[in-house]
């Protein structure tokens, strides 16, 4: 066998991947990319395998495969060699991008909205930050690997893969709804129906759904300032009418909300970006006059598992009486933000249309993640993970909250929980600025502009995270920063 043969293998014998696969998609990449030829023939098995030291019945797999799917021909005792009609569907000119850079004509005239030159949060490379105060990601020492790929291989049996490789149209798994039943929303106070739960890519998803839904450019929308631009931007697509109400440290502030507001948009378990958690008093108030004014309140009840210091309020959902309450939750922002799964509990009437619009969009939400976290569930992870997050969130909050209760250049809004800190900083300093100069230190933090919807924001707040950093560097990085602001102040 010629010495190109054997530089076109690189096996491992460690990888999960079986040697059968490696040297299938091997030479798919070979073949694909123009380095076997058309028509040229492929090493017999019995040399192949002697060359690379594998089974010969592993070469022979690999081959049949490779014969079955259209790259390989065999030839009668001759052998096999590459399928030239595999390059058939190529395009016979291959000139580079023939995409136009300049953009045409239409696109002005047709292009109605541009969500792109929206303010909007900046998503840093943290990995490799020696101290990531990010906010919204998860610290991969506190992630359960070894439970996540025992019930990824528990979905990938034979019998659940029948289960969930099917077109399941507007359906959802039956086996996570029953465990958000059970087992997520009780917690939360809530008792719900199957058919009153819709799963849905994150919780953004769901707040977009139910803006197509419910929201025109009649409709006047209440949502928090400071917020979560994300959802800002989301509901600015549907309507302008986006009014904002102020926080202070029990929540959205309940007596700004007038009587022409439509839907009302809040975070009660842990506000964006405050932190601070809704009193009870502030929510029945809240309650009292959706009732009294028909108004819609949309609850993202994001990170309720984390309140670590008091106990957790019980959720707006769990004490609406008169359903004018839309729950979303999510199981990505804490523990898992690539997962991208989530839920949304309402009326049977709304998720009737929530679930046509869905189909629409995406038909249905991966059933294979879907069936995955239903067992991550069942079989106890979900609980005992978030047990690990919130004794580690807790220490973690602990040390930050010392150094800023030590350092008088810097205030907080009270927290009982959660994975931030929302801090402000002297008048003087920009946000945009210290973090600039802190990045070349090592250090990540979030400007905090964006999460206002004023025109001209302060520019002296940062959203400081806790949940993507080790604990025993958060002493060092706080005094980076707090030595940096002393630096710019002159002191």
């Amino acid at each position: 066998m010629n010495e190109m043969w054997s530089q076109l293998f690189s096996l491992k014998y460690d990888k999960p991947r079986t040697l059968q696969i490696q040297i299938r998609q091997q030479l798919i990449e070979a073949i694909t990319n123009g380095l076997i030829r058309p028509s040229e023939i492929l090493p017999s098995s019995r040399v192949l395998s002697k060359e690379l030291n594998v089974a010969r019945n592993t070469i022979i797999s690999a081959y049949k495969e490779l014969e079955y799917d259209s790259y390989i021909v065999a030839k009668n005792r001759k052998g096999y060699y590459v399928n030239k009609k595999i390059f058939d569907s190529y395009s016979s000119e291959i000139k580079g991008s023939n995409i136009a850079t300049d953009s045409p004509e239409w696109i002005e005239k047709l292009l109605v909205k541009k969500p792109s030159t929206k303010a909007n949060i900046l998503k840093e490379k943290w990995q490799d930050s020696l101290y990531p105060f990010i906010v919204g990601q998860s610290d991969q020492k506190l992630i359960p690997f070894n439970e996540w790929r025992e019930v990824t291989k528990l979905s990938l049996t034979v019998p659940e893969i029948k289960k969930w490789n099917i077109d399941h149209v507007d359906s959802d798994d039956h086996s996570l709804v029953k465990q958000i039943q059970s087992k997520v929303l009780p917690k939360r106070g809530i008792w719900a129906n199957k058919n009153q739960i819709l799963i849905t890519s994150g919780s953004q998803n769901a707040i977009f759904m139910i803006a197509s839904l419910l929201v025109n450019k009649s409709i006047t929308i209440g949502i928090e300032n400071p917020g979560y631009p994300d959802v800002r931007n989301l509901l600015s697509l549907k309507t302008d009418n986006i009014v904002s109400i102020p926080v202070d440290e029990q929540g959205i502030i309940v007596d700004k909300i007038s009587a022409n507001h439509d839907i009302i948009y809040t975070t009660p378990s842990h506000q964006y970006p405050t932190g601070v958690t809704m009193s009870m008093e502030r929510r029945k108030q809240l309650l009292e006059k959706a009732h009294k004014n028909n108004t819609v309140i949309i609850e993202d009840d994001y990170e309720a598992e984390l309140n670590f210091l008091k106990k957790t309020n019980p959720s707006l959902k769990s004490l609406d009486k008169h359903d004018n309450v839309i729950y979303v939750g999510s199981f990505t922002k804490a523990f898992a933000p690539g997962l991208r799964l989530g839920y949304m509990v309402a009326t049977e009437a709304l998720i009737k249309e929530a679930r046509a619009i869905r189909r629409l969009m995406i038909r249905h939400i991966p059933a294979n993640n879907q069936r995955s976290v239903a067992f991550f569930i069942g079989l106890g992870h979900y609980h005992k993970m978030f047990t690990k997050i919130q004794k580690n969130n807790k220490e973690r909050w602990h040390l930050i909250n010392k150094k800023i209760e030590q350092e008088p250049l810097l205030s907080c809004t009270p927290t009982i929980g959660g994975s931030t800190f929302w801090i402000k900083l002297p008048e003087k300093i920009s946000a945009k600025d210290l973090s600039n100069k802190l990045i070349k230190m090592g250090v990540i933090l979030r400007p905090g502009d964006t999460s206002f919807a004023d025109e001209n924001p302060p520019e002296n707040y940062i959203h400081l995270g806790y949940s993507a950093i080790d604990t025993n560097k958060i002493n060092k990085g706080m005094d980076i920063i707090i030595n940096q602001i002393k630096k710019m102040m002159n002191l």
